[in-house]
């Protein structure tokens, strides 16, 4: 009879976790390590020692391993890129773990493994087609269509934090003070060499460095403070959280206009705001190209533990 079960690794910048899930996709059993840093033998290692423990208690030896992972393997010769956790890049990673664990490896972004875990188990369960978007420290996305993860002969599908955005767009609404519309006339430079991308205008510290231009507090506040602060009624705090509604409505607005998914789930950080789907909504309307907005918009439901379940689901 061949086993079902489903086995993952989340490769994570602090953490690496890995997880044995039953055929509907519960855990079974997660165990977690600290992430070596900058020392690319020694993850190997780390995650070959996950799942020795793992085949030990749960004979998973014959299992084959899907594992999410910050970047992506290129497809010209296979080796990683765009890895924030820098000791990845250029290295053969699948064909390392294939070779070290002697089994099959399936590997996908972080982002993807998220959004394939929410469509499969979490909050768009049952959706067709999925776009989950990850607001964080960074800003990642991915597609999944009919409980499948779509990644594009480059690996790159559902990259929408490195598509520029379109700041002379932004409607004059109520939302905007027109005597700050001058903010959006800086360039930001993104680590990824470009400017203005989504993820230096919606990410956490862009969320941070948007308050400190907009209303020079007395000192940096992060992306929790500001929403707090926000939510308790300081004028300030609501001002810059309406200009941040304003833009994700703006980027969200393209990838509906394209892929026009039934369900955008978000997770990261800055998911756990409220005003997010209380606002959100309505400034969609604003860009999208419908008379009617059907896509809804959702909260993740698997947490921390959604790339390790998406990571698994690759097989």
């Amino acid at each position: 009879m061949t086993d079902k079960r489903k086995l993952g690794i989340d490769l994570g910048g602090s953490k690496i976790e890995a997880a044995l899930l039953d055929v509907d996709g519960a855990v079974i059993e997660r165990i977690r390590v600290a992430t070596p840093q900058n020392d690319y033998q020694a993850t190997l290692n780390s995650i070959a020692s996950l799942l020795e423990q793992l085949d030990k208690k749960h004979s998973s030896e014959s299992l084959p391993l899907g594992i999410g992972s910050p970047g992506s393997p290129s497809t010209r010769d296979n080796l990683m890129k765009n890895c924030n956790s820098t000791c990845l890049n250029g290295q053969p990673l699948k064909s390392d773990l294939e070779s070290l664990l002697q089994r099959p490896v399936r590997l996908a972004n972080d982002a993807d493994c998220f959004a394939l875990a929410e469509a499969c188990y979490g909050a768009a369960k049952g959706a067709n087609s999925v776009f989950g978007v990850i607001l964080g420290t960074g800003v990642g996305g991915g597609i999944v269509i009919n409980q499948k993860l779509l990644q594009g002969p480059s690996h790159i599908a559902g990259e929408w934090g490195h598509n520029p955005l379109a700041l002379g767009a932004l409607v004059d609404s109520e939302n905007l003070k027109l005597d700050q519309l001058s903010h959006y006339q800086n360039k930001r430079v993104c680590y990824c060499g470009r400017h203005n991308c989504v993820e230096s205008w919606l990410s956490g510290p862009a969320l941070s460095q948007s308050d400190w231009e907009l209303n020079k507090p007395a000192s940096l506040r992060n992306a929790a403070s500001i929403a707090q602060a926000a939510a308790e009624g300081e004028a300030k705090a609501q001002q810059t959280m309406k200009h941040y509604v304003e833009m994700l409505a703006l980027a969200l607005a393209n990838v509906i206009n394209i892929l026009d998914p039934e369900v955008i789930v978000l997770g990261g950080g800055l998911s756990n705001i409220d005003q997010l789907y209380e606002d959100l909504p309505t400034a969609l309307q604003r860009y999208v190209f419908s008379d009617e907005l059907l896509c809804r918009t959702v909260a993740a439901k698997q947490g921390d533990s959604a790339g390790v379940i998406g990571a698994a689901q690759l097989w």
